[in-house]
């Protein structure tokens, strides 16, 4: 009797196989970034999607198990990114409260634009956040990660806690209303009102 020949795939083909669906799975996020931040994620179908992505509904659904997980790993990339692009700014700036102002710069070139439509974080909880635990999960771990970067700033400058406080709160408005008015003024003025409140609690003790 001969011996049974089992259809064993190659270390080789195993490796093709995982390159090719980490292609397709960077094309899927990508294309969703894209596409759920200009239309949101419930005007998008994942029909829409996987032309976009150039790749087939079988596969969309074998990378990702619905939109919620897709929408979740778009605000994961989308945060990383946009931590980078702020970090840039503030490591640009000479004094700690330069720091602290520097985060209204990266908002100021980051809006203005017809494309740009404010905080895709505030969208997505207004969105998807009342039926969906995982994506209020990664929006509130996102703003308490902004919030915690502006207090280690802030407490980096001798200031009191709630100073951060109000500069995060000015953070958020402003992102909100640079979408609203097409303008990055409110990421100015913003900026101004948080540059009077150091000013105005230079030398107040971190627990006043």
């Amino acid at each position: 009797m001969g011996a049974k020949v089992e259809n064993v795939r190659s270390p080789r083909q195993g490796v093709s196989v995982v390159t090719a669906d980490t292609e397709a799975r960077e094309r899927v996020l990508e294309a969703a970034d894209r596409l759920f931040y200009a239309k949101s994620a419930h005007a998008v179908g994942m029909d829409e999607l996987r032309a976009e992505a150039g790749v087939s509904l079988k596969k969309l659904y074998q990378l990702f198990d619905g939109k919620d997980a897709l929408v979740e790993e778009v605000l994961r990339r989308r945060e990383e990114a946009i931590t980078a692009a702020t970090m840039q700014y503030v490591r640009r700036a000479s004094t700690p409260e330069e720091q602290v102002l520097a985060v209204f710069d990266w908002m100021a070139d980051s809006s203005g634009t017809t494309d740009f439509r404010g905080c895709a974080f505030i969208n997505s909880y207004a969105e998807l956040g009342p039926s969906s635990e995982r994506v209020t999960a990664v929006v509130r771990h996102q703003k308490s990660g902004v919030r915690g970067a502006i207090a280690a700033m802030v407490a980096a400058t001798g200031r009191p806690e709630w100073v951060a406080d109000s500069i995060f709160l000015l953070f958020e408005g402003a992102m909100t209303n640079t979408a609203i008015t097409v303008s990055s003024e409110p990421a100015r003025q913003a900026q101004t009102a948080a540059r009077f409140l150091l000013e105005k609690t230079a030398g107040s003790a971190p627990g006043a």
